[in-house]
């Protein structure tokens, strides 16, 4: 009979310390494992060296690595690179890596698609196939990371959660990823460099408040006014403004940590004087700063970037009630690698 091998990274230590046990082995065989597959990064049984054998092929007829490849890289003219990740099921999603002078950042993607709507997002107009599993989203950052020392000469830096789908709708596995990020057995990044980017829902802001994460909080915001936010993100009918902000507010109250709004201006949605001072209303009621996103087109015409004289207008307003303010350029518009421009083709590449 064929049976499907379960994948062992879906194993805890403690479960894999038990297999061995109840297969007549030590207990420790099973932290041995458990390193080599993730602070070692091996995606093969045979490459566990001090494992023997006969252990080894025991692994092999029990278990299966999932693991993803990177199957095609692009380089954008500023250095920025867009991997084409391969899943185990044959889907494709992907990530980014983006470089400054002085530091690395990984956008990673924790769904096949996107659970959401938002109009203005290429990956939004893929149906949402699946959530990625902890080591899927893991192994984005190992891939990141690599390339990273390859290309730069130095580690990863910092990883947001802003590529393909949305985090908060595959909460668990996203922290469980999270959790063997930091840990000194996975990578031993600090949370403090972890960023993630919600387009906002409510109770889940407030169960990762309750849940007392470690890393930062951005929200796709992009209008302080409903009927606009509605308009171009229809799923924020179900979540107005009023039950974001008291979940920003119970964030705050509970982390002291500040929210980083995502906001993209477009000309003729939210360009306005009354969406200015929307905005800056919206950002007394918890610690804040904003970054103000270049738009990426995705090939309609339906929206079209604000000119600068209006971002200068957002970014005098807010400065004006002591909210710093940044206008972010974007990186690897060339390659479709920039904000809102992730979607690929393909649904599984044969």
């Amino acid at each position: 009979m064929n049976t499907i091998k379960k994948d062992i990274r879906a194993l805890t230590k403690i479960q894999l310390r038990d297999f061995f046990v109840a297969n007549g082995d030590k207990a420790f065989r099973g932290n041995q494992v458990y390193e080599w597959l993730w602070s070692k990064k091996v995606y093969s049984f045979e490459d566990m060296t001090n494992v023997s054998k006969e252990t080894r092929q025991m692994l092999e007829d029990n278990f299966v690595i999932n693991h993803i490849k990177v199957d095609q890289m692009q380089r954008s003219e500023d250095g920025t690179a867009k991997n084409a990740v391969r899943l185990y099921d044959g889907l494709v999603v992907e990530s980014v890596l983006i470089p400054t002078e002085t530091r690395t950042t990984a956008c990673v993607s924790s769904q096949v698609g996107c659970s959401l709507d938002c109009n203005f997002c290429a990956t939004a107009r893929l149906k949402r196939m699946r959530n990625l599993n902890p080591d899927e989203i893991y192994d984005q950052v190992v891939a990141i990371d690599n390339e990273s020392r390859l290309y730069f000469e130095r580690p990863l830096s910092n990883i947001v959660f802003m590529g393909m789908g949305e985090p908060l709708m595959n909460y668990n596995n996203v922290l469980k990823a999270i959790e063997m990020i930091t840990s000194p057995e996975g990578l031993g990044m600090s949370p403090k460099r972890i960023t993630l980017s919600t387009s906002g829902i409510p109770k889940m802001i407030k169960k990762m408040a309750d849940d007392e994460v470690k890393f930062k909080l951005a929200v796709s915001l992009h209008s302080a006014i409903d009927e606009i936010r509605s308009e171009i993100m229809p799923f924020s009918k179900s979540f107005p403004l009023k039950e974001l902000r008291e979940s920003l507010e119970y964030w705050y109250q509970k982390t002291k940590s500040k929210v980083t709004y995502e906001y993209v201006v477009w000309k003729g949605i939210n360009d306005d004087k009354k969406s200015i001072d929307a905005l800056v209303k919206f950002c007394k009621y918890v610690p804040c700063k904003v970054n103000l996103i270049e738009y990426n087109p995705i090939d309609d015409g339906m929206f079209q970037q604000a000119s600068d004289s209006v971002l200068d207008d957002y970014v005098k307003a807010l400065d004006k009630i002591g909210v710093i303010a940044k206008v972010r350029r974007s990186r690897g518009k060339d390659i479709d690698a920039a904000c809102g421009q992730l979607a690929n083709k393909n649904e599984a590449v044969s």
